[in-house]
């Protein structure tokens, strides 16, 4: 605890604390900030110049926790050295009550967002982003060279890499993480990667465990910078009301408990937001340059923080056509920043920016004339900037215009916006499903907030309405994510919720009645204080209700002791081969074992490979690995006359999975089933086949209901359809014999009727009673023979009469039923 301390102290306060400190850049300015804004930016400065540094490592294939904490300290080191007793504070704002809120809304965010998730298994993004981050702290690098991959022979490629075609990668490794170069085995997953370098930071600060933080963290500082910034704009009571408010929402509280780069971009742009602001309106130049690495480090978070940049670019753009001051530290920070992003978004993610580069290739015709528009527009402004006549009206009348269009826009989007034609129903209802999250009384006194306040306060921070109002009509226009929550409420997160949270705590940015009043008119002012306050806790309440019911949810709680478990039952010698997509969701286990437990997995491409390439590769693999396991549920197709599988171990467990419906809210906690079986593939035995089943029989069973044990053994309930995959039949295989027991079947009903298909072949009927015993069929010569000169498995196929107990018994078992089947056995003639 105290190594992690420190190292903590070191990477994510020390630097920016000195920094802050050294007497350049006016520091009288800074040392009149607030103590508890001076601690925030030293937090900030500290977190990015770490993130800065351990990004740069990563992209050139260096990074090492080691290194990282090393480069904070020399740099600590080297600024108080130059500094001394210089940087020491002089004549610093003097604290009031207000340092504690801060202090206070720590306390309450880490009191609201209790356990983080468990989310490390892949299939959605969550999983991409921790195991990629897991991988930078292990491998040192933003890209991987997965020697499962490289390793692998030519011929057995499209076994689990089939080659897609006209896109700019050979095939995915995982959902989520592109195979590049299969020779060199060069993988490289979806996303920007600013944000997986912070869960790597927390890896090497505290493993697993720190990493899973990560969320935590950044939802922290996101809570911080939206009262810092709210606190400037109007004051520390609503700052501190909107701050409060985030906290407790049920949108921030479930991202800060799962991985997502949105909360990492919401600490950025709103604390970038705030820099600027500082630089420019309050003319500090300190914050300039550190307004511009924010911004630009928002771009390697997310791909549409490149927006956000515009947008808060054009906020300073209209304050220099007022006549403001245009910070060069800024625009220089910010340009080469650019410049870094598009030569990591061409060389890094040239998937990921395949949609955008075709984007800006069909729309090249508009965007041009957008640009040149714009240019034009600065031409124009640079040339009346100094017309205070101009400048005067631009002051006056642009605040109530961005307000006129957000108004209008938001009513016509709840009031008249439908689904048709091109619109889809989500984008439709978008604003609409908003107030899901956010109660529609409480959208309107945002949007009451803002069109009392921002006339007055607008131009004291004009970046941070454009990116706000910009950034939900964007949104809004087009949700642009697949409408299932709570994935879906990850656009709201880095400004939209902070920014209508503050619209509705502007309400209490009007200051009580001055002293020149009476104290009848104070006493009138101060009752609508109260109400404000009351409709604020009215809204506290409202959220916290909701926010209640997720809070115990832990995402996935108790996955990560079971992969723990299921990665020691193999060594680093061992092939692990997992089942398709297309058979099951195993592969989401898949992803971690190879990428946080170190072991050697390949996931199959399709649940009926290839034989003679399957063969050839398990002949490979039997000589290159200590053993080859398998994987899966029931009905992948990788047994053959010359593969069999003996079972290791069964697992079936449950971790809670929270509703996650369609264009609607979600209400409840599932569970999410993990049902498979780990078999050792080995070269087939001469022995006849006998199937134990419900006992390591996930090779050789389809369409079965689940196993299923009871005083009699193990067994499975046959469906109206259900098959068995038997290998090894010989040429002198003369009888086929099943246990079988009606399990009880009403005798109102059609007895269980049975009849057995070996391939086409029909081998005969039998009516199956009630008790466990063998029902033999015949099986012809010329069957048998065929199933042996046969290189693929023999398939039984069971035809049986089903009944439902809920139709009949009034019983909760809803399944449709056949007969109960406990072995199988394959005979030579008595």
């Amino acid at each position: 605890m105290i190594a992690l301390l420190a190292s903590a102290v070191a990477t994510g306060y020390l630097p920016g604390a000195l920094l802050f400190r050294l007497p350049i850049l006016d520091r009288p300015r800074r040392a009149a900030l607030d103590p508890a804004e001076r601690a925030f930016w030293a937090i900030v400065i500290s977190a990015m110049l770490t993130l800065s540094v351990s990004f740069c490592l990563a992209a050139f294939g260096h990074y090492r926790w080691r290194y990282v904490l090393s480069a904070d300290l020399i740099l600590a080191a080297v600024v108080a050295a130059s500094g001394r007793r210089r940087l020491l504070y002089d004549g610093t704002a003097r604290a009031n009550a207000w340092v504690l809120a801060p202090a206070g809304l720590i306390a309450l965010a880490l009191w609201v967002f209790p356990q983080p998730s468990e989310y490390i298994i892949g299939g959605k993004d969550p999983g991409v982003y921790m195991n990629a981050g897991v991988q930078i702290a292990q491998r040192g690098s933003l890209v991987i060279h997965d020697a499962a991959v490289s390793s692998l022979p030519t011929q057995a490629r499209d076994l689990f890499f089939p080659q897609h075609d006209g896109r700019p990668y050979y095939s995915n490794r995982f959902m989520g993480f592109f195979l590049f170069d299969p020779d060199s085995g060069l993988v490289i997953d979806q996303f920007p990667h600013l944000y997986p370098t912070a869960i790597a930071i927390g890896y090497g600060m505290a493993g697993l465990t720190g990493a899973r933080y990560a969320a935590t963290a950044c939802a922290v500082v996101g809570v911080l910078a939206l009262y810092f910034l709210g606190a400037r704009l109007v004051g520390n009571a609503a700052g501190a009301a909107a701050a409060g408010l985030l906290a407790i929402h049920v949108v921030q509280v479930w991202h800060a408990r799962i991985p997502n780069s949105e909360v990492l971009a919401q600490g950025l742009l709103l604390a970038g937001l705030l820099a600027l602001a500082r630089a420019h309106q309050d003319d500090d130049v300190f914050f300039a340059p550190v307004a511009g690495l924010l911004l630009g480090l928002l771009m390697f978070t997310r791909l549409d923080g490149v927006f956000a940049v515009g947008l808060a670019s054009v906020g300073l753009a209209l304050h220099w056509s007022v006549g403001g001051r245009v910070r060069i530290a800024f625009v220089a920070t910010l340009t080469v920043a650019l410049v870094l992003f598009a030569a990591y978004l061409l060389i890094w993610l040239a998937p990921y920016a395949q949609k955008p580069q075709v984007w800006v290739a069909v729309n090249w015709m508009p965007l041009t004339l957008v640009a040149v528009f714009a240019l034009a527009l600065l031409v124009v402004a640079g040339r009346l900037r100094h017309n205070e006549r101009v400048t005067a009206g631009i002051r006056r009348w642009l605040p109530h215009a961005v307000t006129a269009i957000v108004v209008g826009l938001a009513a016509y989007a709840w009031f008249v916006r439908t689904a048709g034609g091109r619109l889809a129903l989500h984008d439709a209802e978008s604003l609409r499903m908003f107030g899901w999250y956010v109660h529609p009384a409480a959208i309107a006194a945002a949007l009451a907030g803002l069109a009392l306040v921002a006339p007055r306060v607008f131009w004291r921070d004009p970046g941070f309405f454009l990116v706000a109002c910009g950034t939900a009509i964007f949104v809004f226009h087009r949700i642009r994510i697949v409408p299932e929550h709570f994935w879906a409420t990850r656009r709201f997160v880095p400004v939209i919720l902070p920014a209508v949270l503050l619209g509705i705590a502007m309400t209490l940015s009007s200051p009580l009645a001055p002293a020149r009043l009476n104290a009848d008119a104070r006493a009138i002012r101060a009752a609508r204080y109260i109400l404000r306050l009351a409709v604020l806790a009215l809204v506290a309440w409202g959220f916290w209700n909701v926010t209640a019911r997720v809070r115990p949810h832990v995402e996935y709680a108790g996955v990560i002791p079971r992969l723990e478990a299921l990665a020691a039952r193999f060594t680093v010698q061992d092939l692990i081969v997992v089942e398709s997509r297309s058979a099951s969701d195993m592969h989401v286990l898949a992803l971690p074992l190879a990428y946080i437990y170190n072991r050697t997995v390949l996931v199959l491409s399709s649940r009926k490979p290839d034989k003679a390439a399957w063969l050839a590769f398990l002949k490979w693999a039997w000589a290159h690995y200590r053993a080859v396991y398998f994987v899966g549920g029931v009905g992948t197709d990788v047994l053959s006359r010359d593969v069999a599988g003996t079972s290791a171990v069964s697992e079936r467990f449950l971790v809670p999975q929270y509703d996650s419906p369609m264009n609607a809210y979600p209400e409840r906690v599932r569970l999410k089933e993990f049902d498979f079986g780990v078999y050792r593939l080995v070269p087939r035995s001469p022995a006849l086949p006998v199937i134990d089943i419900g006992e390591g029989d996930g090779l050789n069973v389809v369409r079965f209901h689940a196993a299923e044990r009871d005083a009699r053994g193990t067994y499975r309930w046959t469906r109206a359809l259900s098959y068995l995959i038997l290998i090894g039949v010989p040429a002198d295989a003369r009888q086929l014999v099943l246990w079988m027991d009606n399990g009880g079947r009403p005798a109102s009903l059609q007895p269980a009727q049975v009849e057995a298909f070996f391939g086409d072949i029909s081998l005969g009927r039998v009516v199956v009673g009630p008790g466990m015993r063998p029902y033999t069929l015949p099986i012809p010569a010329e069957v048998a023979s065929a199933a042996a000169s046969s290189p693929d498995a023999a398939t039984v196929r069971l035809h049986t009469v089903t009944w439902r107990p809920r139709a009949v018994l009034g019983a909760t078992d809803q399944r449709e039923l056949g007969v109960m089947v406990s072995r199988v056995e394959i005979r030579r003639p008595p």
